[in-house]
């Protein structure tokens, strides 16, 4: 049974952005794009590194990845409600274009860059489509022209996934199948709706052998900051406290990383290991000491 919850970002990081599992982000890309658009080899330009996390140094735990035709893709896993991700996506999008001149360069050099956002979330209302694609378009014609065809964005909102095995009839149904219920499956009895895609069986033995000590720590403290703020934002909505929202669910973080901290303290972890855990610093780690 999958212990780990793929859909958390330092969980989702780990499995389809280290270089032992390039594999599973191709299946992953090419269950997502086009047919004339699938990918054969990749290139992470931001592997998953546990010491450079550690160092404050991969706080956005998005995948950038190249393949050889010198496509670029942003891959991220959202899990907490954001109803302001358009424009965070876009920024991505736009920042992986300028990343890709170097001095000297010019702009006929800049390649296509597709942004694709998988969210645990609804967001697009009004739709029910599990996977909705934006480009550029001719807004007279209703064509792209192909003029802007360095554009293109993806959504992918889980929630909106209602089939059950017997309905799954596409490699996209199976990477959503295995995001929303890897808790329910056990890589000894995979259904056989799932055991035909060699990336999904790899991907739940995957999880199950995941983290180590640390890393663990992490995640459990992901977890708990996570399952907080949700608190918080339900709170929130149920009293009706939409002005100061914000300053809550930050504050209710903060909250959330002391009592954790504090935890950890008691339990005898070291404060360097803490402070990489819940960002808080080592000053005010010590501060919490009993």
């Amino acid at each position: 049974m999958c212990r780990i919850n793929p859909r958390v970002d330092f969980a989702f990081k780990k499995l389809f952005g280290s270089e032992e599992n390039k594999d599973l982000l191709i299946s992953l890309i090419n269950a997502i794009v086009s047919k004339e658009q699938q990918v054969v080899e990749i290139e992470l330009r931001n592997p998953y590194n546990l010491a450079a996390y550690q160092a404050g140094k991969m706080s956005i735990l998005d995948i950038k990845a190249k393949d050889k035709n010198d496509r670029w893709f942003n891959v991220e896993m959202q899990i907490s409600e954001d109803y302001h991700f358009d424009k965070r996506a876009i920024y991505y999008w736009a920042k992986l274009v300028t990343e890709q001149l170097n001095e000297g360069m010019m702009f006929k050099e800049l390649q296509k860059t597709i942004s694709i956002n998988i969210l645990d979330f609804n967001f697009i209302p009004d739709n029910r489509e599990l996977h909705n694609l934006y480009k550029i378009i001719n807004a007279a014609t209703g064509k792209d022209d192909k003029l802007h065809d360095i554009f293109e964005l993806h959504y992918i909102e889980l929630r909106k996934f209602t089939k059950s095995y017997r309905q799954i009839d596409s490699a996209l149904d199976r990477w959503v199948t295995f995001l929303t219920k890897a808790n329910k499956l056990d890589k000894n009895h995979v259904p056989e709706e799932l055991i035909e895609d060699r990336a999904i069986v790899k991907a739940i033995e995957a999880v199950d052998r995941m983290f180590d000590e640390d890393e663990r720590l992490i995640y459990e403290v992901r977890m708990q900051a996570l399952a907080d703020v949700e608190s918080k934002i339900a709170s929130a909505e149920e009293k009706g406290m939409e002005r100061g929202m914000e300053k809550g669910i930050a504050q209710g973080m903060d909250k959330a990383a002391r009592a954790i901290a504090l935890n950890f303290l008691k339990a005898g972890t070291s404060i360097d290991i803490i402070a990489q855990a819940t960002g808080l610093s080592e000053s005010e780690i010590e501060q919490l000491m009993p």
